[in-house]
């Protein structure tokens, strides 16, 4: 397939700075959508239809053809989505609630082809362990403002609250773009790339992914 424009329908940095690794240039298009949670809507059905309509959104505002990359990513925990928290008291409430337990964290991914109306609309998900971390280290970490724009309420990349352990699934999904997934639709497409992407997300975020390979065997 002859090279067509990306765009990133996010301003996300985590986001850019995950598909900056797949080594090619891209548009960055903002695309606000109204994120409230359907009635009775299943969190994995949440984020792949934000994904899309992320996508849509931005394709509309496109003047030539292009291929369009959505995400969205949610934390989820006993069955209920946790958004970005409203305050510093809301990051600690949700904090609270995470210590010392597991949750799960759904990427919606879309990519959409303007030029010929293909789309591809998945779904990445992650099992987070959260560490015992200590009262301190919590209100050191919410001070700091990260968690007030991270789902969740925290970023699993922050080196010095690392608030996960024992972590052996998709980091770049729990990041806010899962790469493995995103390339192996690529690949499906012909799309060109030259970059070893699997590598490259590995050494980026320092972490030894054991389910690289798995995600990008996968057929759909």
């Amino acid at each position: 397939m002859t090279r067509l424009p990306v765009v990133l329908a996010s301003t996300s940095p985590r986001r850019k700075e995950l598909l900056g690794l797949f080594g090619f240039p891209f548009e960055v298009l903002p695309a606000d959508i109204n994120e409230d949670v359907l009635p009775g809507e299943p969190p994995a059905e949440y984020v792949r239809r934000l994904a899309l309509g992320k996508a849509q959104v931005a394709a509309a505002r496109l003047t030539q053809p292009a291929i369009v990359i959505a995400a969205d990513t949610t934390v989820v925990h006993e069955g209920v989505i946790i958004g970005k928290p409203v305050d510093a008291a809301d990051a600690e409430r949700i904090l609270r609630s995470l210590r010392g337990r597991s949750h799960q964290v759904f990427s919606g991914l879309c990519l959409l082809n303007t030029a010929t109306g293909e789309q591809v609309v998945e779904l990445a998900e992650s099992q987070v362990p959260m560490r015992h971390y200590s009262d301190s280290e919590m209100s050191a970490y919410i001070a700091s403002g990260e968690p007030l724009d991270k789902a969740g309420a925290y970023g699993i990349q922050n080196t010095s609250f690392h608030p996960v352990e024992d972590f052996a699934g998709c980091f770049a999904n729990v990041a806010g773009l899962p790469i493995c997934h995103l390339l192996r639709n690529w690949r499906r497409w012909d799309l060109p790339i030259t970059v070893d992407l699997p590598h490259a997300c590995q050494r980026h975020l320092h972490y030894d992914c054991p389910v690289s390979q798995p995600i990008l065997d996968w057929e759909l």
